[in-house]
């Protein structure tokens, strides 16, 4: 998918190196995730792969250069829950408040809602105060983008020596009907959009 001189695209393991020079910052300078420590490319590989065995794994590219992705992943693993999917989004720091996240979000609630996914979840670390490792800047962007608050977690993530909250925010992308179509994997609908 092509917007200006953005490329929207699905992610390769190829990407990995790139993909962690982005996610990288946000590991080890701040609690926008609660993961430890960067995933070495091998692992980020692995992680590429196994989410486009059925979800999206999108990345954008302005030129040669990856400036954000964003994915879908499990909601939970019963059957029952086919139908939701979790999302994330990481975008290069210089990159924020341009409508990048936005662009990237839509496309990826396109390519769910063909897939027949009809309800996104976004699991999201909140501060508690005033926090120089956290903002509620995904928050706002997530309600900006149509989700609600629908949960918090108290002092469930621990980092940098703090506690941090963690919320759920959701959102709905398609009619729930009494007798639902199945799931369609990424690759049954990604030649529809790329």
């Amino acid at each position: 998918m092509y917007t200006n001189n953005l490329i929207i695209r699905p992610a390769v393991p190829g990407d990995a190196k790139d993909l962690i020079s982005i996610y990288a910052p946000y590991v080890k300078e701040t609690a926008v995730t609660f993961e430890y420590d960067v995933p070495d490319i091998p692992e980020f590989q692995r992680r590429i792969k196994q989410t486009l065995n059925r979800y999206p794994y999108l990345v954008a590219e302005e030129g040669e250069t990856i400036v954000g992705y964003a994915y879908a992943g499990p909601f939970h693993t019963r059957a029952a829950y086919d139908w939701s999917c979790e999302i994330s989004i990481y975008l290069k720091k210089d990159r924020r408040r341009q409508g990048l996240g936005k662009t990237l979000y839509k496309t990826l609630e396109s390519v769910l809602a063909a897939q027949n996914i009809l309800n996104v979840y976004a699991c999201i670390a909140a501060p508690k105060e005033e926090d120089p490792y956290l903002t509620e800047d995904s928050m706002r962007f997530h309600s900006h983008m149509g989700f609600r608050l629908t949960g918090r977690f108290i002092s469930c993530g621990y980092k940098f020596s703090r506690w941090y909250d963690m919320v759920w925010m959701e959102k709905q992308i398609g009619p729930h009907q009494t007798s639902q179509p199945p799931v369609r994997s990424f690759d049954e609908v990604k030649d529809f959009f790329f």
